[in-house]
């Protein structure tokens, strides 16, 4: 069993930054892909970034590249989400997620954390 704990979110104006951390525990991550997924308010939970097993394949949706990059450091067992240039559409809960069963796009994750909160005002 992986338990997952996000933790960095809250409100920040809209060009700024906020760095997410999503910290395991029960295993370690060093074999597994990492997600990030959003969930807006009414809408369905959207891929957002991945990060293959050893760092090297880092995958975005396109509404994020060039403002978003996903790290890792196995050594500390977490996944970081940097966000910058935030925009007001980028509000959602954030959730992370590990162990995909089948592409990092999907949302076939073996373990998923809680979320936390990102709001961006204009």
């Amino acid at each position: 069993q992986v338990q997952l704990v996000e933790s960095g979110g809250g409100l920040v104006q809209a060009g700024g930054s906020l760095r997410l951390s999503c910290v395991a525990s029960g295993r370690t991550l060093r074999n597994l892909g990492m997600g990030w997924f959003r969930q807006a308010p009414g809408k369905e939970r959207e891929f957002v970034a991945a990060i293959s097993w050893a760092g090297a394949n880092t995958y975005y949706t396109n509404s994020v590249k060039g403002r978003f990059t996903v790290s890792r450091d196995n050594a500390k067992n977490t996944v970081y989400l940097q966000m910058n240039s935030l925009k007001p559409e980028d509000t959602a809960v954030y959730y992370c997620a590990a162990d995909p069963r089948g592409t990092y796009y999907g949302p076939d994750y073996d373990y998923w954390g809680r979320g936390t909160q990102v709001t961006v005002s204009s």
